[in-house]
């Protein structure tokens, strides 16, 4: 359209503009408005209605945990290493005869024969080898009823039972026997004869040994 002056009626007057098109909401950016601080995507309104929710309710930020004090780093510390302390005493309180293991040696009151063994428990481990309670050793059922013969106390834990009670075995085995059909009291004598074998292989100065006659 022409930018010249028209006339009507006698009438000077700048021509009129037609409307111009509904733009795209794209138009509204960033770019052609730089003071304007909404998504391309926003409308107007939709920005004016975000700016004033971000002005009314402001993000508060979580308060970051403060490092502890040296103070407080060396209680900590102090703390921990006094549990580690604590633990070592309790066991080796425990290594000095509280943990209650034990190895025993029993005697058949009916056939020449002995059993070597672990509990922490003798009374109630005597009774299971001798059929009262459920849970003895089936090598010991053919030789019941079974008598105390000797108990050493002490163990530390019961790796160190157990070890005591398989060096005392092996001993036992290859040791050289008579020929001849022996008596309860050879085959006490012969493990007692291991049994000071045994001392000479291992460190049994904290251990109770304690012999019982039938």
């Amino acid at each position: 359209m022409s930018n010249e002056l028209c006339s009507h009626s006698g009438t000077a007057h700048w021509p009129i503009r037609p409307k111009c098109p509904k733009r795209p909401t794209a138009w509204y950016s960033s770019n052609n408005h730089p003071n304007w601080k909404f998504p391309k995507s926003s409308s107007p309104a939709t920005a004016r209605w975000a700016m004033k929710l971000s002005a009314t309710f402001r993000s508060t930020k979580i308060p970051r945990a403060l490092p502890p004090k040296s103070g407080d780093t060396a209680a900590a510390s102090g703390a921990s290493a006094s549990c580690a302390a604590v633990r070592p005493s309790a066991e080796t309180a425990k290594g000095k005869g509280a943990s209650g293991w034990c190895v025993y040696l029993i005697a058949s009151s009916r056939i020449p024969r002995t059993y070597v063994g672990v509990t922490t428990d003798f009374p109630r481990r005597l009774r299971q080898h001798n059929g009262e309670l459920k849970g003895g050793a089936k090598a010991s059922s053919a030789g019941r009823p079974w008598n105390l013969a000797c108990l050493i106390e002490g163990f530390v834990n019961r790796s160190k039972a157990c070890e005591f009670e398989s060096k005392w075995k092996n001993i036992s085995r290859k040791m050289a026997r008579k020929r001849t059909e022996p008596s309860m009291s050879s085959l006490l004598q012969h493990r007692d004869v291991a049994l000071s074998k045994v001392k000479t292989h291992l460190d049994c100065r904290h251990l109770k040994i304690a012999w019982h006659s039938s």
